[in-house]
């Protein structure tokens, strides 16, 4: 099927999708969440596709949410609308019946993060600005990020990372657990071709059947974790923090947060 803001090219066993908005950073606007949800669940039935490599066009992996999205989708109704297309992506993806890379360069931020982060592998270049940052706008994390950052790194410092929206590069990401492999900078494609090729002369049915067994075990409890985050982040939504964070990143500067 032909995509707008994604592309997915199937090479034998495995399949590369590309985020392609490079001009927007790759931000996932409602268009290529519902593209993205679409494309994962259509991939739950492709028992030939044995790895899975999802990467951006451009300077980044992605830049998370669309502002500007954010922005229109101000009545409650789009709003859920929105976060039921992002919980669908999730949930597919965590199902998906392959290995997942992440290969990641540039900004990997907010729901560009929490996406990542859900692969089974994350590899990032060096220099990569990788952020769970939704904090800055007053908002928590979405698209499962609670539960993605939990299965990296346990509830004390998936909180403590969450609450301080840290920007890291791929060296300090990855010595939090959020990261994998780190290579240099430029080097991420070339890596990741070789890492595939590993796996496909691995034993990967029984990779894939480890990975069965845990996921199956879990989905359930992402799935109320992404319930609560609906319910959280309209609350979030309506609070005067919120608004601030939104107005001090379009105008430029540090919000001033009330705790309101």
């Amino acid at each position: 099927m032909a995509y707008e803001t994604i592309e997915l090219s199937v090479n034998d066993r495995y399949a590369v999708l590309t985020l392609k908005r490079p001009e927007a950073l790759n931000a996932m606007n409602e268009v290529m969440l519902n593209e993205l949800a679409d494309c994962f669940e259509r991939l739950q039935g492709e028992k030939g596709i044995q790895v899975l490599v999802i990467k951006g066009d451009g300077r980044a992996f992605s830049s998370g949410g669309d502002i500007k999205m954010m922005l229109q989708k101000d009545k409650i109704e789009d709003f859920h609308e929105i976060m039921d297309i992002i919980s669908r992506m999730a949930t597919a993806y965590y199902q998906l019946p392959m290995i997942t890379v992440a290969q990641v360069h540039g900004a990997a931020a907010g729901l560009g993060f929490s996406l990542a982060i859900a692969s089974d592998i994350v590899i990032a270049e060096q220099n990569s600005k990788l952020a769970m940052n939704f904090i800055g706008i007053g908002l928590i994390p979405d698209g499962g990020g609670h539960f993605f950052m939990q299965e990296r790194v346990g509830v004390p410092k998936a909180k403590q990372i969450i609450w301080e929206g840290k920007i890291m590069n791929g060296e300090e990401a990855q010595q939090l657990g959020l990261v994998d492999v780190v290579v240099k900078e430029g080097e991420s494609e070339q890596y990741v071709q070789g890492f595939v090729k590993k796996l496909l002369s691995a034993p990967i049915l029984a990779m894939l059947e480890t990975k069965q067994i845990y996921h199956s075990e879990r989905v359930e409890e992402l799935k109320k974790v992404l319930s609560k985050e609906l319910v959280a982040q309209t609350k979030m939504r309506q609070t005067k923090d919120h608004l601030e964070g939104i107005k001090a990143f379009v105008e430029k500067r540090s919000p001033q947060f009330i705790g309101q």
